[in-house]
């Protein structure tokens, strides 16, 4: 009963923070920290007051749900769900991911091969619309409308509260194998054989992602969960997950290790900042490799330019961040990695089968109009993180406009966490505008709220 009251308190704290912005300034929330690369304009009003929207309020391990808070880190999610052997459908692969912000803006994950995107395992959520109410919108109802597009619609059409998520049942220990590909059409085949049987040469796959390295150097990890390890390894010291995918063919790794395998390294990004040196890594604190450390150095490089200034002085070219997730259809992924190869360079790529969750019995995937992948579709994400020089004559931008190009060309989509350069025509047409702005009239009728262009594209 307390965490209700404190969480209604909280909520009261919200609406008045809301209301205290003025009408024509723009809203944005006051939190530290965020996993956003889209740099945007100063507020100049002070920000939602989301302090007290952190916390998970109830895990029901009968009805393996959980009710969380729409600013509860998956760091501290995952630490209520595991002490019930319980975890989220799809954990995003970095700590301090917020439920609120997977949700409103997409996340995935290495079971996103059968159970899809996170926002597909929310029963029912709170949502602090543009009206300044708070309405529960479920996937029947008088607010259907709204649950069905507030994924990725980046807080353009309000802020969630509360959610209550589903969850499933975890064992002690993940056992991975590491299996490597020299074609990219022998991987995409594998992918498509392991999202429709669950398995791999007899043995169950209950989670899968990969590494390409090279088109001829590619690695899908197949996980499998498991309470019996021999041995398990350990990536938050010395030595580095992703360089393990070449020299191990087996590996094993604790349930809540696996899940945050990526975060100690940022992936691979942490080389950018020499912490995979073995001095400095000796020397970097243990509790400083973490995604949120990096996220903030990078932030602390936008806003000051030390890095670029000190290129220029070099005579080195400008460069242009290129840090990006896309979805591509499984059958058109081994013709965009080898194109991306080509025209990019940038190594290495990680990928992340994905399909639409199919509920139990009859029935197919729903679709999501704000992120209309296809139901019964196999896609690929691919990521990939980092900068490219600016050819002599190309202007910034040009290398994520040629991707963007290439991904829709595919049949794809990417996501909006970093930059975009699509017109409003072609925005609307991918994402859904015609629905996104029968839900904002509805919901933000004076449309005090940043319009979902005006966010991923305008960067407001």
């Amino acid at each position: 009963m307390r965490a209700l009251r404190d969480h209604e308190l909280a909520v009261s704290q919200l609406r008045r923070s809301y209301a205290a912005v003025p009408s024509d300034q723009p809203v944005r929330l006051a939190k530290r920290t965020s996993n956003l690369f889209r740099p945007r304009s100063a507020p100049r009003a002070p920000g939602l007051d989301v302090s007290g929207l952190g916390e998970v309020l109830a895990v029901d391990p009968v009805a393996r749900t959980a009710d969380v808070q729409g600013m509860c880190t998956y760091e501290r999610l995952v630490d209520a769900t595991l002490t019930h052997g319980l975890m989220p459908l799809v954990v995003p692969q970095l700590r301090t991911i917020t439920l609120g912000g997977a949700v409103t803006g997409l996340g995935i994950e290495s079971t996103s091969f059968r159970n899809g995107l996170p926002h597909e395992s929310v029963v029912e959520l709170d949502v602090l619309t543009g009206a300044g109410e708070v309405v529960t919108a479920r996937p029947e109802g008088e607010h259907a409308d709204l649950f069905a597009a507030f994924p990725n619609s980046l807080g353009s059409l309000g802020y969630a509260t509360r959610l209550r998520i589903e969850l499933q049942p975890v064992r002690r220990h993940v056992a991975l194998r590491n299996v490597r590909f020299s074609s990219l059409t022998e991987l995409t085949a594998a992918i498509g054989e392991i999202t429709a049987t669950r398995s791999w040469a007899g043995q169950v796959v209950d989670a899968m992602d990969g590494v390409m390295f090279s088109p001829d150097e590619a690695y899908l990890v197949l996980g499998t969960f498991t309470d019996d390890a021999d041995a398990v390894s350990d990536y938050t010291g010395q030595d580095i997950y992703y360089r393990s995918l070449r020299r191990r063919g087996q590996d094993a790794l604790r349930t809540y290790d696996y899940l945050w395998r990526w975060d100690t390294d940022w992936f691979w990004c942490s080389a950018a900042f020499g912490v995979q040196h073995p001095v400095v890594r000796r020397l970097w604190p243990a509790r400083w490799r973490r995604s949120d450390v990096y996220h903030r150095i990078v932030r602390l490089e936008h806003r000051h330019q030390v890095a670029a200034r000190i290129d220029r002085w070099r005579g080195q070219p400008a460069r242009e961040r290129v840090v990006q997730d896309v979805e591509v259809p499984l059958e058109r992924t081994a013709d965009f990695l080898h194109w991306f190869a080509r025209r990019v360079g940038m190594t290495p790529v990680w990928l992340c089968p994905l399909r639409l969750r199919e509920p139990a019995g009859e029935g197919s995937a729903r679709s999501w109009p704000l992120y209309p992948l296809r139901p019964g579709q196999d896609y690929v994400n691919i990521g990939f993180w980092g900068s490219v020089p600016i050819a002599e004559g190309a202007a910034d931008g040009d290398v994520n406009r040629a991707i963007e190009h290439a991904v829709s060309e595919a049949g794809g989509h990417k996501s909006l966490y970093s930059d975009a350069y699509y017109d409003r025509e072609s925005f609307d047409r991918l994402y859904g505008g015609e629905t996104w702005r029968a839900v904002r009239d509805r919901y933000d009728p004076e449309h005090r709220l940043t319009g979902l262009y005006e966010k991923a594209v305008a960067r407001a």
